[in-house]
């Protein structure tokens, strides 16, 4: 991963080598999007633009064949980008994907509305399977208002998922940057990660309350959790490396999130909440936030 971080920051053709010939491949659009982030992190949105404009042809042209996800992804994390080197704030920029994923919930809507639909109807035929005992117990009108909710929600799980994608290669871009410039930055700032209580009082608000305002509010909440649940992870990293406890501790957790993720997902959404409440790691996070940003220029 260094030799690909060096080889974009070595000069203008081979960022632009890296960046459009990954974005014009299948499945390697993510890493079009980390380049990207990597080169507007470090060299500024000016000096970044003529890069990114050739990156965005082969993505306008797989959304052309059918494929939109290629250009979200790599407009959504460049977006992200800007907001992390204006801020500095990986809160702000978490709570920024929120906006990114509503855009890509409504693209998805658009593109996909006939995919999404038909899954929604096969989802709703299993549902008396799915929810033995406990569908037959409710109302007509309740039925109807679950199967209303099923579309919006799965356009909000593919939203949510490219969100996430999103904020990973800014992620990606960012330990890039720090790799080079400033070793040890990114995970200083990723540890130190937190949502102040009214932030991660609306996202609560937004995931529990949004779907009584209509059925397509559903997709506020998969939305809505992609901050807290980032935040969620920060708090583990930051209290496995306060108690320098052993790698093994973050491994298993990324295991278990991959195996029983219907069971750590919430958790992590949960200890952000307590954390965001409790700062768990109280100013031990200032001071590591202290040391300097990953762009090696603070």
């Amino acid at each position: 991963m260094r030799a690909l971080a060096e080889l974009i920051m070595r000069g203008r053709m081979q960022a632009t080598f890296v960046v459009v010939g990954c974005a014009a491949l299948p499945l390697l659009f993510w890493l079009s999007a980390a380049a990207g982030c990597l080169v507007l992190l470090r060299r500024g949105f000016s000096d970044a633009a003529g890069i990114l404009a050739w990156a965005l042809l082969p993505a306008l042209a797989w959304w052309y064949f059918g494929e939109p996800r290629t250009a979200m992804v790599l407009v959504g994390s460049l977006g992200l980008a800007m907001v992390l080197r204006a801020s500095e704030s990986w809160a702000r920029v978490l709570l920024a994907s929120v906006a990114w994923g509503l855009m890509y919930a409504v693209i998805l809507g658009a593109v996909f509305r006939e995919p999404i639909e038909l899954l929604s109807q096969e989802i709703q035929k299993h549902l008396p399977t799915m929810l033995a005992g406990l569908y037959e117990q409710m109302s007509v009108e309740e039925r109807a208002r679950l199967g209303s909710l099923i579309a919006p929600v799965l356009n909000g799980l593919i939203a949510a998922l490219l969100q996430i994608v999103s904020v990973l290669t800014l992620m990606l871009g960012r330990y890039w940057q720090a790799l080079l410039y400033n070793p040890g930055g990114f995970g200083r700032e990723f540890r130190a990660v937190r949502l102040s209580p009214i932030p991660m009082l609306v996202l609560v608000v937004a995931m529990l309350v949004g779907p009584n305002f209509g059925p397509h509010m559903a997709m506020l909440t998969p939305l809505c959790s992609v901050p807290l649940v980032f935040a969620g992870l920060a708090l583990v990293h930051g209290l496995v490396a306060e108690k320098r406890l052993g790698k093994f501790w973050l491994v298993g957790m990324y295991v278990a999130l991959l195996l029983v993720m219907q069971l750590i997902y919430p958790l992590l959404v949960v200890l952000a909440i307590v954390d965001s409440l409790i700062d768990f790691r109280g100013r031990r996070g200032s001071k590591d936030a202290g040391n300097g940003p990953a762009n090696g220029e603070g």
